[in-house]
């Protein structure tokens, strides 16, 4: 879709999220590829956290930047799985308001591309939470470049056409 270059950019501030047991901020490649990506297309990096794979500190921290007027979005990496330590998608469902379902289903439609039938063991999925925007993504690197690119870096640029989610953040309090 197009982007209309007369319009002017408008930087959203992101949070970046990474769930993980092991991960440091030297060992997140995902986190670190999310970061440089949405700061190369002129958005500020708001915060970035990781958190243990358990529902309560992902809470925790989802709803601190929720409160936070300083963060306009929220972007995870890891615990979409399947695994019994995969409890990304319960602790965003226990914090948002409204859920983006489409989200998840046009990230598992790009990934097909890539990896197959091996999609279906991710469960992406997105919400809306006191005007922020939460989006949770696979851990790997991969998962994070296809969702940046495919989906987020447009839907996250306020130029672009015919819709995006930038414009709707004034309404999102409604």
């Amino acid at each position: 879709m197009p982007i209309d270059e007369s319009l002017t950019f408008r930087p959203v501030r992101i949070a970046v999220l990474t769930v993980s047991d092991s991960r440091t901020i030297e060992t997140d490649r995902s986190g670190t590829t999310l970061v440089e990506r949405l700061t190369a297309a002129g958005h500020q990096l708001a915060d970035r956290a990781i958190v243990a794979d358990e529902p309560d500190p992902i809470v925790a921290q989802l709803e601190g930047w929720i409160a936070d007027p300083s963060v306009d979005v929220v972007i995870s990496t890891g615990g979409t799985g399947v695994t019994g330590r995969d409890v990304t998608p319960e602790a965003f469902a226990r914090v948002w308001e409204k859920e983006i379902a489409g989200f998840g289903e046009l990230f598992r439609w790009l990934s097909y591309a890539k990896i197959g039938t091996s999609t279906i063991q991710s469960r992406a999925c997105a919400g809306v939470a006191g005007g922020t925007y939460l989006f949770a993504l696979p851990g790997s690197t991969g998962a994070v470049i296809d969702g940046w690119e495919g989906i987020l870096r447009d839907q996250l640029d306020s130029r672009h056409k015919p819709c995006n989610f930038v414009e709707l953040m004034p309404r999102l309090r409604e």
